[in-house]
């Protein structure tokens, strides 16, 4: 990022296994578009498969493509708001989740602080994440791995049932 105060293309993941999903998805998109800045593109939303702690129920997936002009940590701190403001409360890694909010690009940045890490680390190793943001950017390329989203979700190892639903 030459210059900081340009408009950056953030990519979120949105998934929730809790309560309404769908509503609380929508109501998800409202928030960040009003704080975070304007949707690009959303994807279909998702039924998938739990990752990580099987024994829960199945989440809706949505990848948001977002138009910013905040700086990464101020986008994780806004998205953490978002999430605590629509009734998340962090029990259990993986678990069960009214909501849940993940940067997975902040543009081309890489970035490993104590609070944020850009791209998200497991993203390529999660089928419930690329096949929604293969719907919206198949060709983006990882900063880090120099693989399309196409590529990576072809090379996929997870199992995981993914299936559109809108």
């Amino acid at each position: 990022m030459d210059n900081l105060s340009e408009k950056q293309n953030v990519f979120l993941l949105l998934g929730s296994n809790l309560g309404e999903r769908l509503q609380i998805l929508q109501s998800a998109c409202a928030m960040i578009e009003d704080r975070v800045g304007f949707i690009q593109s959303a994807s279909s939303v998702y039924e998938t498969a739990p990752w990580g702690v099987l024994d829960q129920p199945v989440f809706l997936n949505q990848a948001l493509s977002v138009s910013t002009a905040l700086m990464p940590e101020e986008v994780l701190r806004i998205i953490l708001e978002i999430e605590h403001e629509l009734g998340r409360v962090r029990y259990e890694r993986w678990g069960a989740r009214v909501i849940d909010i993940d940067m997975l690009y902040y543009g081309d940045l890489v970035m490993d602080s104590a609070r944020l890490t850009v791209p998200h680390p497991r993203l390529h190793e999660r089928r419930f994440v690329l096949a929604p943001l293969h719907e919206i950017a198949p060709d983006f390329m990882h900063p880090l791995l120099s693989k399309t989203t196409k590529q990576l979700l072809y090379e996929c190892p997870d199992p995981g049932e993914v299936e559109k639903i809108s």
